[in-house]
């Protein structure tokens, strides 16, 4: 009798199993994709219709705000739970308000923690005087228990650190307006005509600032200007207000010392500018200057550099966070409510 190798057993069993398969497999119509498909969980995004905001939480709250002539305030940061190891305190602090029960505090009493610098003007705005007194935001906090003459409250969102001295006002809801609908950045718009100032300050003493920045500008509600008034920041023509040239022209010869004494490869300046009278007899020009150019031009577009909205308004000033850029944004820049 003829005996098979064990390999060629094990290549026939392999052979007859992949044959049933086979014969078995159900046929994949388009019927059944259908089913499966349909079988499965179908997931929607959900895509929020709110409008995206120009300023956030930190923004609103720390901004910080010119007030002319605020009203007296006797509320303030007296101590704190750790002040044997501390003389600041910060957001998770609990801190000690010189009120209590016997000055009408309550518990549950929310307040913002506010530090005035001093009278503020500025050489930058037209109006005379003072603009107000520039008030630092520095904390939110609410009261967690009231004794009779004092009060113990926790700090629930901090701007910088609290100082004893720093006084407090009550919270007040705030709004932020949209941020602004993504049209086309118009860098040479015509002026609209309305209210016009300028930047006198920026937050937390910055010269240059930039997009989601905090300022403050001279126009308030005895200019007409609101809260979410939109504004464009632009700077003249001509000359700018940061740069100043000593001298219009670096080089102003037209010809002569720009060749060598032997290869002669043209007395011209590469860099001045024309001469005023390219058909005269004298060699050396006089050559036009950019005074000159400027004295005679038509109007040219004003620098639009960025736009802004307002946030709050005071009498004679304004708090704004900046919305788009162009360019670098300074203290000096002019405004104008679009």
């Amino acid at each position: 009798m003829r005996t098979r190798h064990p390999l060629q057993l094990v290549n026939s069993s392999a052979a007859l199993l992949i044959l049933g398969l086979c014969s078995f497999a159900p046929a994949q119509t388009p019927t059944t994709t259908d089913a499966r498909a349909k079988a499965l969980p179908s997931i929607t995004a959900q895509i929020s219709s709110a409008p995206r905001l120009a300023a956030g939480e930190s923004e609103l709250y720390c901004a910080g705000f010119i007030e002319y002539a605020p009203s007296p305030n006797y509320l303030e940061v007296v101590g704190g739970e750790q002040e044997q190891e501390q003389r600041t305190y910060a957001e998770g602090d609990l801190v000690f308000i010189n009120a209590g029960s016997q000055h009408g505090m309550r518990l549950g009493n929310e307040y913002v923690v506010i530090r005035p610098r001093g009278q503020f003007k500025s050489v930058l705005s037209k109006k005379d005087g003072w603009l107000g007194v520039y008030t630092q935001e520095v904390a939110r906090l609410r009261v967690t228990e009231v004794k009779e003459n004092v009060s113990v409250a926790f700090v629930t969102n901090s701007c910088a650190m609290i100082l004893n001295g720093d006084l407090l006002r009550a919270v007040y809801p705030r709004v932020s307006p949209p941020a602004q609908v993504q049209n086309e950045f118009d860098r040479f718009a015509d002026p609209s005509g309305k209210q016009r100032g300028r930047i006198v300050l920026a937050r937390d003493g910055r010269e240059m600032v930039s997009k989601d920045q905090i300022v403050y500008i001279d126009l308030g509600t005895e200019d007409d200007v609101k809260a979410g008034d939109r504004l464009t920041i632009y700077r003249p023509s001509g000359r700018g207000n940061i740069t100043r040239f000593k001298d219009e022209e670096v080089t102003p010869a037209a010809n002569s010392g720009f060749e060598s004494e032997i290869f002669r490869g043209g007395k011209f300046s590469n860099k001045a500018q024309r001469v005023k009278d390219p058909n005269g007899t004298g060699i050396f020009g006089p050559t036009v200057t950019t005074p000159d150019v400027v004295s005679r031009r038509p109007p040219v577009p004003r620098k639009v550099v960025g736009e802004m909205v307002i946030l709050n308004v005071h009498k004679r000033t304004a708090t704004a966070i900046i919305t788009r850029v162009a360019q670098e944004v300074h203290t000096g820049d002019f405004v104008e409510v679009q």
